[in-house]
């Protein structure tokens, strides 16, 4: 039960930076595709402005996520790992792009607020749902047993779990007892 516990936190402790770096990269994507979206050069053309804005968050996300939310879980061949990394971005991106393009051109809602909420709202959050399966068990795929924070033991993983420190003892030393100890002086 004990090792059920720890999973679960561990998954949850992933699971929160991996939030964090998903709501840096979101208000990324957010000020710059609203920027985007009112200048002279995108004003026209919101799916230009998601998809500019949307490749900065990537980036963002995959110097985050690499560095800070799975670093122990990288593989040892970083192109491999990129490329999987841009694959499971770009469908995260289609996925966002999609609820642009159906709420732009097939329920016509063509403000750049509609955009803003099909693309970047409800878009962001299914992209962001993929985006985490994807990372979590294709691109940053290291077995959550084998993560460093869970000790060399099982008596270690206990002590670790439950916040008791074990004793360690040198070689030579054997272990005290009460009638061992110097006299207390009151």
């Amino acid at each position: 039960m004990e090792r059920a516990d720890a999973l679960w936190h561990l998954f949850v402790k992933e699971l929160m930076k991996f939030g964090v770096v998903g709501a840096l990269a979101f208000v990324i994507n957010a000020v710059l595709v609203w920027v985007l979206m009112h200048t002279a050069w995108f004003e026209d053309s919101h799916i230009k402005a998601k998809f500019v804005a949307t490749v900065v968050a990537i980036l963002f996300s995959w110097v985050a996520n690499r560095l800070w939310t799975f670093r122990e879980k990288r593989q040892e061949n970083k192109r491999r790992e990129l490329v999987q990394f841009l694959v499971a971005n770009g469908i995260g991106l289609a996925i966002e792009l999609g609820c642009l393009v159906f709420s732009y051109y097939v329920l016509g809602l063509q403000s750049a607020t509609a955009s803003f909420i099909s693309g970047t709202i409800i878009g962001t959050i299914l992209g962001t749902v993929f985006r985490y399966f994807a990372y979590r068990f294709w691109v940053f795929r290291q077995e959550l047993d084998e993560d460093p924070d869970f000790a060399g033991s099982r008596e270690e993983e206990f002590a670790f779990i439950t916040g008791q420190i074990p004793v360690v003892q040198g070689r030579d030393e054997t272990p005290r007892t009460d009638s061992d100890a110097p006299p207390r002086q009151v």
